[in-house]
């Protein structure tokens, strides 16, 4: 049994900057980027069932005030044209989202303090003897990786495994530049050790260390000295976590305080329990409502005709298979 999982906004929103032409021509490829995304991982991976994962307020913004608060100032920077444009994104995502909810047999979840990325480490988490397939450009999944899961970039059509980086199309290696080798599958555990340390901009989550070097030098420890140190907690891991900094405010910060902060935001298998059990209460609802909605060919046809999908519904039973499959309750 192998689940696609979708980001779905991600995987929607992300197609957009990658192409060119007026508003209309932008969704209309944003959708086939989407829709074709989910055929070849349905037929790469032998998919049995689509589960769409949508965005929540997360909790993250009740226990750090300063997350993803840049996000409203990237909106008010916008140009005129460029909010038009965003309006039409949505209003046609929107209309997407109550498709795939009302007109498929897709699994669709949605909880109201959590994000697709949660949704997404729980529904894995849940299901840890059965394979999974990310479709999302988010590299915050990466550190979800194992033999049982998959991620699949459909905007830059690679997918990582544990085994490494693959071209989607041929299959093969993706060849790192800089160690003109394959490129290798991140370590899971570092991804989230440098994330929790570096923060992440985008999501304005601050540095726990700022200015940290990943390799260390004579006289000051780097990440990956700390890193080796993490299971022994010795003189290495302390000297880096015990370190203070003042910021630009003349507040004192300790390393390991502001690492465990940023750690409890970033690693998605570190949710609060009461989101866990808010989560597992979303799956097991979408689980419990065992869809069963008929005509999905007709209605997926209905949909692809109000955008112009030509090209789709000139093959488009190759595209509705993933829509209709149930979800297997065994």
């Amino acid at each position: 049994m192998t689940h696609i999982l979708v980001d779905t906004a991600n995987t929607f929103f992300r197609a957009r900057h990658v192409i060119r032409g007026d508003t209309s021509e932008k969704v209309g490829m944003a959708i086939h980027i989407m829709m074709n995304s989910i055929k070849k991982a349905w037929q790469d991976f032998n998919g049995t069932h689509v589960v769409f994962c949508l965005e929540g307020r997360s909790f993250r913004k009740d226990v750090y005030a300063p997350y993803k608060r840049n996000r409203k100032e990237m909106a008010d920077a916008m140009t005129e044209k460029e909010k038009e444009e965003n309006e039409v994104f949505w209003e046609v995502y929107d209309d997407f989202c109550d498709f795939i909810k009302t007109k498929t047999n897709a699994t669709v979840l949605r909880n109201g303090i959590a994000e697709a990325d949660d949704l997404i480490a729980r529904w894995i988490d849940v299901h840890p003897d059965q394979d999974h397939v990310i479709i999302s450009t988010d590299k915050d999944l990466n550190q979800l990786i194992t033999p049982h899961v998959k991620q699949y970039n459909g905007v830059a059509e690679t997918t990582l495994t544990h085994e490494g980086w693959f071209d989607a199309k041929t299959g093969k290696p993706v060849i790192d530049k800089k160690l003109k080798a394959p490129k290798p599958a991140p370590d899971t555990e570092w991804i989230i050790f440098e994330k929790a340390m570096r923060g992440d901009p985008s999501d304005n989550i601050f540095s726990a260390y700022p200015g940290v070097r990943t390799k260390g030098t004579k006289n000051k420890i780097g990440l990956q000295e700390a890193f080796a140190d993490r299971k022994e907690k010795g003189y290495t891991w302390n000297n880096l976590m015990l370190s203070k900094w003042v910021d630009h405010e003349g507040n004192e910060h300790r390393v390991l305080e502001d690492y465990e902060r940023n750690k409890a935001l970033v690693d998605l298998h570190a949710q609060p329990e009461h989101v866990v059990e808010e989560l597992d209460q979303t799956i097991a609802q979408a689980k419990a409502e065992n869809k069963s909605i008929d005509q999905v060919g007709i209605r997926f046809m209905r949909f692809c005709g109000k955008y112009d999908l030509n090209r789709i519904s000139e093959q488009a039973q190759l595209y509705v298979e993933p829509f209709n499959a149930r979800l297997d309750m065994k």
